[in-house]
C-alpha cells in the first residue's frame, strides 16, 4: 500500500522537470530557426566581397562524380578537380585502371624531311597480290607503298586476298577508301586503280621478295630488274613481311607511317559502323576492347587444346593437318602451353581482368569473330563480365547485314572500336593485336595490356592444382607481372640475342606493333633522360 501511496508523488516529481525541459526545447528550437534563417538571408544577399558558402567550407561532394563513372577524366576538355581526402577511392581507381600511360614528349612525327622529293618519272608498274587477314593485309600494303618508292614504280591498287582461310570477297575499295589512298600519297608514289589495258599481255614478273629485306635489296637486285628484262609490269605475289623492321632511312620509315596511319583510310560506311558502335560503347562509360583470339582458324592454327573436349581437338587436329599452307601439322598443345604460345582462354582472360582490379560492371567490346565452342565457352567470362558486347548485340541485323558475311569488313569494325577504346587488351599478339598496339601508340591513345601469357600459366595452373586461390595474393603477383606491359611508349625491341638468319628477324619486334624510331619523335624541351625508354 505505502508503495502505491508513494506512486503519485512520484509521478508529480517528475512532471515538473519534464515541462521546463520540453519549454527550454522549444525556446532552442525558435531561437536556431530564427538565427539561420538570418544567417542564410544575410550569407545570400548580393556581395562584390563574398564568396559561395561552398568555396570557404570545404566539401567531398563532386556534382559532376557521376559524370567522371561514365567518362575518364582525359576527355574533358577541362580538367575535373577530384577533392583530395585520405580514401579517394575513385580518382585511385581511374589512376589504376583506365590512366593512359605517359608519353614522355613523345609526339608523332610522320612529315617527311627537307631533303625528300616529289616522286620522279615511274619506271615501271608494281602489282600486289596481298595475302593473309585483313591486318596482315594491311601492313604488306603499307610496305609496298614504301617498296614502290625505293624501286621507283607506280603502284597499282593492292589485290586482297580471296582464297585464305576466311575466302573473303571484298576488293580494296570495299574496305578502303581507294580515292584518299591515291591523293593522299601523290607526294609520294603514283598509284593507279588498275593497270593500264595496253600493258596486260606486256613483259611481267611474278616473283616473291625476300622477307625482311632492307634498301640494298630493293634498289640494287629489285630496281636492276626494269633494265635487265626491260620489264613493264613486276607482280609481288606476297605482301607480308617483305620489308625489315630497322635500318631503313628515316624517309622511308615515315612513309611507312604515313601510309598506315594516314592513307590507309576504311571506306566510308565501314567508318560509319565503326564510329556508331563506338559512341554505343561509350554510352556505358569507359569500356575495355578485348581482342578475344578464340576462333577456330586461330585454335587449329597454333595446336593449343587447354579446356577443350577431345572432340573439340580432334575437329582442330584435323583443321590444321588439311590446311595446306600451314607448315607445322604436329604440336604438343601442353608444351606449347607451357611456353606461353597459346592464346588465353575465355575464361583465363576473366581472371585476368578480375586481377587486374576491373569490377564486374565494366563494359566489354569482344573484338572477335565467332567464338570456338560459343557460350559454353565464354559462361565464365560472362558471369564475372556481363556487360559483354560485340557487333551483334550493339546494332541490330540489318545495320550489320551488309558487312556480315565479309570477315575483313568485320574485322575492320572491330579494329575501329578497339583503337577507339579506353583500354585495349589482347589474349595473343597476333596481327591484330600488333597492329592496334602500334596505331594507338601513334595517336596517343589509353592503355594497350599485353598479357604475360607465360607468367600467367604458371599461375593458372596453381589455381587449377589448389596450390593458390583467387584474392588479393594472386591480384598482387598479376598486377606486378604487368606494370610495364600497359603500353609505353619505348624503342623497339631488336633481335634476340643469338638467333641467325630469318629467325633473327622473326624475333625482332615488328615496325606496325611499335613505330617508336619511325613515327614517333620527343620533344626536345623535355630535360628527361631517353635512355630510360629504351
Amino acid at each position: 500500500m505505502s508503495v502505491e501511496r508513494r506512486g503519485p508523488m512520484q509521478q508529480k516529481r517528475r512532471t515538473v522537470p519534464l515541462g521546463m525541459l520540453r519549454r527550454f526545447l522549444a525556446a532552442s528550437i525558435f531561437s536556431i530557426v530564427v538565427t539561420s534563417f538570418f544567417f542564410v538571408h544575410v550569407h545570400v544577399s548580393p556581395s562584390p566581397t563574398h564568396h559561395n558558402f561552398s568555396d570557404k567550407i570545404p566539401s567531398f561532394y563532386d556534382p559532376q562524380s557521376w559524370t567522371r563513372e561514365l567518362v575518364p577524366p582525359y576527355l574533358f576538355k577541362t580538367p575535373l578537380s577530384v577533392p583530395k581526402s585520405k580514401d579517394s577511392r575513385k580518382e585511385s581507381d581511374y589512376d589504376k585502371l583506365w590512366k593512359p600511360p605517359p608519353n614522355h614528349g613523345f609526339i608523332t612525327c610522320t612529315k617527311p624531311t627537307p631533303n625528300y622529293t616529289t616522286p620522279t618519272r615511274s619506271r615501271g608498274y608494281l602489282s600486289v597480290h596481298t595475302n593473309g587477314g585483313l591486318n596482315q593485309m594491311r601492313s604488306g600494303i603499307c610496305d609496298m607503298v614504301a617498296i614502290a618508292r625505293i624501286i621507283n614504280a607506280t603502284l597499282v591498287i593492292p589485290e586482297l586476298d580471296k582464297k585464305s582461310f576466311w575466302r573473303d570477297t571484298s576488293n580494296f575499295s570495299d574496305i578502303f577508301d581507294d580515292e584518299w589512298f591515291i591523293s593522299s600519297l601523290a607526294n609520294d608514289i603514283k598509284i593507279i586503280k588498275k593497270l593500264p589495258k595496253k600493258l596486260v599481255n606486256a613483259t611481267k614478273i611474278v616473283m616473291q621478295f625476300k622477307s625482311w629485306s632492307g634498301m640494298n635489296y630493293y634498289e640494287n637486285e629489285i630496281a636492276a630488274l626494269w633494265n635487265s628484262f626491260n620489264v613493264c609490269n613486276l607482280i609481288a605475289s606476297k605482301s607480308d613481311s617483305r620489308l625489315a623492321n630497322n635500318n631503313l632511312p628515316p624517309d622511308i620509315q615515315k612513309l611507312r607511317c604515313r601510309a598506315c596511319y594516314e592513307a590507309l583510310r576504311f571506306s566510308p560506311r565501314i567508318e560509319k559502323m565503326g564510329k556508331t558502335l563506338v559512341e554505343r560503347m561509350r554510352s556505358f562509360g569507359p569500356y575495355i576492347a578485348l581482342h578475344l583470339r578464340y576462333e577456330k582458324d586461330m585454335l587449329a592454327f597454333s595446336g593449343c587444346t587447354h579446356e577443350l573436349s577431345p572432340v573439340e581437338s580432334e575437329e582442330l587436329r584435323f583443321i590444321r593437318e588439311n590446311t595446306t599452307y600451314w607448315k607445322r601439322k604436329y604440336i604438343n598443345p601442353i608444351e606449347e602451353r607451357s611456353k606461353g604460345f597459346c592464346p588465353l582462354t575465355p575464361k583465363e582472360v576473366g581472371i585476368f581482368l578480375t586481377a587486374l582490379g576491373y569490377p564486374s560492371k565494366t563494359p566489354i567490346y569482344i573484338a572477335a569473330g565467332e567464338i570456338y565452342g560459343g557460350e559454353f565457352h565464354m559462361a565464365d567470362l560472362r558471369s564475372r563480365y556481363p556487360l559483354l558486347m560485340n557487333k551483334e548485340k550493339l546494332v541490330s541485323m540489318e545495320e550489320l547485314q551488309p558487312f556480315s558475311s565479309h570477315g575483313s569488313q568485320m574485322a575492320a569494325i572491330d579494329y575501329i572500336v578497339s583503337v577507339e577504346s579506353d583500354v585495349f587488351v589482347h589474349s595473343y599478339p597476333g596481327n591484330m593485336a600488333k597492329a592496334v598496339e602500334g596505331h594507338r601508340r601513334v595517336l596517343g591513345r589509353g592503355r594497350t595490356i599485353s598479357p604475360d601469357r607465360k607468367g600467367l600459366v604458371r599461375l593458372f595452373d596453381k589455381l587449377e592444382n589448389g596450390s593458390m586461390t583467387e584474392g588479393k595474393t594472386l591480384s598482387n603477383k598479376i598486377i606486378d607481372l604487368h606494370r610495364r606491359r600497359l603500353g609505353f611508349f619505348r624503342k623497339r625491341k631488336g633481335p634476340v640475342a643469338g638467333t641467325k638468319g630469318l629467325d633473327r628477324f622473326r624475333s625482332e619486334e615488328t615496325f606496325y606493333a611499335n613505330p617508336l624510331p619511325g613515327c614517333l619523335c620527343r620533344t626536345e624541351s623535355l630535360s628527361i633522360n631517353a635512355s630510360q625508354y629504351r
